[in-house]
């Protein structure tokens, strides 16, 4: 399914864009109470943001969650982003799979954070976990963009596995690709392509307060910054 917006995408400013990022990644987070206390703030900031429709998505998303009992978001989210059904949230299982050289691309990734002044997250975090990494992208727009680019083609395709799964977490997915540069892939198809890999692949490839949204993830700043 191709977003509505791939090919006459309104042009959302750039505090759009991290309103866009942050709030799909901290959707994309495990339902606990905690998130669900900020859904009204999630609601809200995407409200004063405009009419544009990466920010509708992420607002249809969140009006759902507000709406189904905790319990049975959770339920819902673990079935949804078991890697077992293919669907994972870490972007470095798409290009590496659990391989060897999966351990490189998460150090390159932590290095890419330190360079730019923030501490990676601790060992209860990977540093390709999709939340994070809007995390960054909303921390530090340029590169941020330029890691989602990046790992395009993985994006592309769990948006599909989610459109297949018929699940409203498609939606941020949709939202977040349609944050990027150029036109969402149309098929499955073409999304494997971007990947340079047949779909499915083998064993080795498997597949911000001033925009006012707290963080939620554990970034912190070093070099004498507080």
């Amino acid at each position: 399914m191709k977003p509505a917006w791939t090919s006459r995408r309104p042009r959302l400013s750039a505090d759009g864009v991290a309103v866009v990022r942050r709030a799909a990644g901290m959707c994309l987070r495990y339902p606990d109470r905690a998130l669900f206390d900020r859904l009204p703030l999630i609601r809200a900031a995407l409200a004063e943001t405009g009419a544009h429709p990466p920010v509708s998505a992420v607002a249809e998303f969140a009006e759902h969650l507000a709406g189904l009992e905790p319990l049975r978001a959770e339920e819902h989210y673990v079935a949804v982003f078991d890697v077992r059904n293919r669907r994972s949230l870490h972007l470095t299982w798409w290009t590496d799979g659990d391989t060897r050289r999966r351990g490189f691309s998460l150090a390159a990734i932590k290095a890419r954070y330190r360079a730019h002044g923030l501490t990676p997250p601790g060992r209860d975090e990977l540093p390709d976990y999709l939340p994070v990494v809007l995390e960054y992208a909303t921390l530090e727009r340029e590169d941020g963009t330029e890691l989602l680019q990046e790992h395009r083609a993985g994006l592309e395709l769990l948006r599909f596995a989610l459109v297949k799964a018929a699940t409203p977490y498609a939606r941020l997915l949709e939202a977040v690709c349609g944050t990027l540069p150029g036109a969402s892939p149309g098929t499955p198809e073409e999304a494997a392509r971007m990947a340079r890999r047949p779909i499915g692949g083998g064993p080795e490839l498997v597949g911000l307060d001033t925009i006012g949204l707290p963080s939620s993830l554990p970034f912190a700043i070093t070099g004498g910054l507080k």
